[in-house]
Formats: structure tokens, sequence, C-alpha cells
């Protein structure tokens, strides 16, 4: 991911006090959700505003030569002013990942998996507002790659339970990763649970991350999961 530079943004009480908003985005009440999808609108429309003038001011300065343009206040200003914006946005907000470091203490880790938690509740709203899927899957392949504490460990088992009871959407195979990274009791008997559960989608899903976590050796291929799907929601693959 790209790292923007953004007030304080390597502090996490900075990170809440700019998106603290984002939690109604994942709340049971449709009312706390619509408040929030509004502070998520005006965020982005201020990005835009933002990106306009940036690039209006690029071109504005475009003549002075490449060393005195990046030293221009006028464009300093401009391009300080749009990582401001992104960092009150998301999926914007995400793109400060830093270059180096763990994901596991980055402050905005709770807010990836903020996001994540709200695809998987709520999709139609995460596609209608901030569809990226390739925000994603970066963060899902970063979360499956580091350590983590007991309380982000459990938050990502609830999340896997969550992704598997639903439809496929795009990107859903990376959860693999994540069962692989948080394998245990916990994990295999929500899994199991929802194997055995009257969810066709659950089967299907449940049934095929059970699969893979037995078989470590098996890549998470898209053909491997076209041949699990092949052979049914309810029983595995011969072989």
């Amino acid at each position: 991911m790209t790292k923007v530079t953004g007030p304080d943004s390597d502090d996490g009480h900075a990170w809440a006090e700019r998106l603290g908003w984002a939690y109604g985005l994942t709340a049971p009440d449709a009312v706390d959700r619509a408040a929030a999808l509004v502070r998520l609108d005006d965020a982005r429309a201020r990005v835009r505003r933002t990106r306009v003038h940036l690039n209006e001011t690029w071109r504005l300065t475009a003549g002075l030569g490449q060393e005195e343009q990046h030293r221009e206040p006028m464009l300093t200003a401009a391009r300080e002013a749009y990582d401001e914006a992104l960092s009150h946005c998301l999926p914007e907000a995400l793109w400060c990942r830093p270059v180096f470091g763990s994901i596991s203490t980055w402050p905005g880790l709770p807010f990836a998996l903020l996001f994540l938690e709200w695809e998987a509740r709520h999709p139609q709203e995460w596609t209608r507002h901030a569809k990226a899927w390739g925000t994603k899957q970066a963060l899902i392949r970063e979360l499956a790659a580091a350590d983590h504490s007991e309380a982000v460990e459990a938050r990502l088992v609830d999340l896997v339970d969550l992704v598997v009871q639903r439809a496929y959407h795009c990107k859903g195979r990376e959860y693999v990763r994540v069962a692989r990274a948080v394998d245990g009791d916990d994990l295999r008997d929500r899994l199991d649970r929802a194997h055995r559960s009257d969810n066709p989608w659950a089967q299907l899903h449940a049934g095929y991350v059970l699969r893979l976590l037995d078989r470590p050796e098996t890549p998470n291929t898209r053909h491997v999961w076209r041949t699990w799907l092949a052979h049914g929601t309810t029983k595995p693959p011969a072989g």
C-alpha cells in the first residue's frame, strides 16, 4: 500500500478522532448505518474537491520546473489538504500503511478490521459506497501474514465465520489465508457447525475452508475452488 502522510497518521488517538464515526457502518441499526454513510459520502466529496484543487494547482505551477514546482508553497498546501482529506475517508485512509513494519502494530489496524467486517456484514452498502476489491485483498493478505494479539485473532475468527455464512464475493477466497493463520479449536468448531447447518452457502464455504485447513499443502487456487464447486456443497471431492 502507498504511504500517505496525514496529520498524526502514526497515532491511534488521531485515527479515532478522524474516523470514529465509521464504527456506525457496522451498527445493527439501519438508522445508525445511514448516518455513518452520510458522513462517508461527505468525506468522499471532500476528497474529490481537494483532488481537483491539487490537479489544478499542479497545472498552474507546471511551468516552474520540477524542483521549483515541488517547493512551491501553493502546491505543498494543496497536496497536504488532499492527504488530510484522504485520512478522513474509507477506504482511502487505509492506503496510509507504512512501507515498513507489521500491520499488527499499525494504529490503523482497528479500521482495517472494521472495513473488512463492514464488507462481510453489509456487502451491498459496502459495494455501493466504498467498493475497493484491491484494498480488501491487500488487507486480508497482510492480516494473514502478521502475528496478532489474542483480541485481534478473535476478531479474525469472527470474520472468517461471517464470510463463510454468505454467498461468495470477489476476493472471498483470500480468507483461507486468514483461516490458516488463526487455525484452532474455536475456528474449527465454528466451521464445523456452519458445514453441518441448513445454509447451503455455509456448507459449501465452510467445507472448503476445513478441507484446506486439513491439507496445508493444497494451494488455494481458482482451480482447487472450482473443483470443489463442481463436486457440490456438502461432499468434498474424492482424493
